[in-house]
């Protein structure tokens, strides 16, 4: 373990860095829980729909909001190399990305969303309130994109602060929007999931703004705007945002797809599966804005030349995350009853609930040891591993086993939530040995 565990000067890079993009992601996660608990007053065909929309929605911009591991790598390899008059220039190329494709997309999404909504969902009341939902958070889609691009470059250029001051004022709008327009108050129209839909897609345009004028003032010596990049610039975040955006599209797919198999079990279970997810972000997006710090770490590190400290930057990032991970998640463990009774008025659906939740509970630490190297990867340049190795334990092993599970042996819920720790814990195991390996130090970026 000589190496691994940080030193108090490492331990203090590593809180430094990531201490403002787990507070922009936790800010997130508050929006989350909120829409839970303001949706969740309107009854479980409500939370159910919000629930399987969003991540319809997710499916959606999945692939776009890989432009961020690309600007990341780029940006902090950059930095690691000195090259500061052209950190920015990656980002440039993530923003005419996201352009180029968030338009079409949104267009495509919303002619096909009365289409393809209900084939995730067979109960004509949650579609009702489904498809207008997703309908307004398709909008979004562009600068949502752009929020993305700029998300890597401020992480990549050790800006986190940047990232996590945006978010908070995007969410503060968002929880705003939500209580003016979920029930209606100081004259506004009560419009029940459409208004939760409606504050979220205007609270991230309102994000992509501030953005904007943060990088007019922090990032022009950097090479914001300052021309259109080179092929080569834009052919290599192609080759680092396609594959890190293939794995959050089938990620994103995945975790559709396992939606719309346990609302086959029910509907009251869809809808407490939602909650539980949000609540899970409690303690999974520390381990996200860890997994991001580790990629600046690394790409730093390797811009510098210095394989060996990239690799125990990876380690050491891991380490802190998993004790930090699996402490949050202890709530979840000794009282699920009473969080989940918090978000959701119909005791029967707690009951439903319960033994999922402290499950997926005790296993948040080694998730977190699996994204933090999924990121490392990334940060590496070594986009293309990652992803294979995320979607082939999805889709070939986690999702098949759900298939057969939930239409041969009508399992419950609980069985369906230790099938997917089981799964996570298998990524983990996969992701560390590919660490270990090393054959990440050789990949460009």
């Amino acid at each position: 373990m000589a190496g691994l565990l940080p030193t108090r000067e490492r331990l203090r890079r590593i809180v430094a860095l990531s201490l403002p993009i787990i507070g922009g992601m936790v800010s997130q996660n508050v929006v989350n829980l909120v829409d839970t608990k303001m949706v969740g007053g309107l009854g479980d065909n409500a939370l159910a729909a919000v629930g399987m929309g969003g991540f319809a929605n997710w499916l959606t911009m999945a692939f776009i909001t890989g432009l961020a591991a690309g600007v990341q790598a780029m940006a902090a390899r950059r930095l690691g190399e000195g090259r500061t008059a052209e950190m920015a220039v990656p980002l440039n190329g993530g923003l005419l990305q996201a352009m180029a494709l968030g338009v079409p997309l949104t267009a495509l999404a919303w002619a096909l969303a009365p289409t393809f909504y209900p084939k995730l969902v067979d109960d004509p009341a949650v579609v009702a309130l489904g498809v207008p939902y997703l309908r307004i958070r398709l909008l979004a889609i562009t600068g949502i994109g752009m929020n993305f691009a700029f998300r890597g470059y401020w992480n990549g250029v050790n800006l986190s602060r940047l990232y996590m001051g945006t978010l908070v004022v995007m969410h503060l709008a968002n929880i705003c929007g939500n209580w003016l327009l979920i029930d209606g108050h100081l004259g506004f129209p009560a419009l029940g999931v459409r208004g939760a839909a409606i504050a979220s897609a205007a609270s991230a345009y309102l994000g992509t703004a501030i953005y904007v004028g943060l990088a007019l003032k922090h990032a022009r010596e950097a090479g914001f705007l300052a021309g259109v990049p080179s092929l080569e610039t834009m052919m290599t975040m192609a080759r680092l945002a396609v594959p890190s955006g293939v794995q959050q599209l089938f990620f994103a797919a995945g975790m559709t797809t396992l939606f719309a198999l346990i609302a086959r079990i029910g509907t009251a279970e869809l809808a407490v599966s939602q909650v539980i997810t949000n609540l899970l972000l409690v303690a999974i997006l520390p381990g996200i804005g860890f997994g991001l710090s580790a990629a600046s770490l690394v790409g730093q590190a390797l811009g510098r030349k210095e394989p060996d400290d990239a690799y125990r930057w990876g380690w050491n990032v891991a380490l802190v995350a998993a004790t930090l991970v699996g402490t949050l998640a202890l709530p979840g463990v000794f009282w699920p009853e009473a969080i989940l009774g918090f978000f959701v008025e119909n005791p029967d659906t707690v009951a439903l609930g319960a033994s999922s939740l402290r499950i997926i509970a005790l296993a948040m630490g080694v998730d977190a040891v699996g994204m933090v190297f999924m990121n490392a990867h990334f940060g590496a340049g070594a986009a293309g591993r990652a992803s294979a190795i995320s979607v082939g334990l999805q889709w070939l092993l986690f999702l098949p086993a759900v298939f057969v599970m939930v239409t041969r042996f009508h399992v419950d819920l609980t069985t369906v939530w230790t099938a997917q720790v089981i799964y996570r814990g298998l990524t983990m195991l996969m992701f560390v040995a590919s660490w270990q390996q090393r054959g990440w130090v050789h990949a460009k970026a």
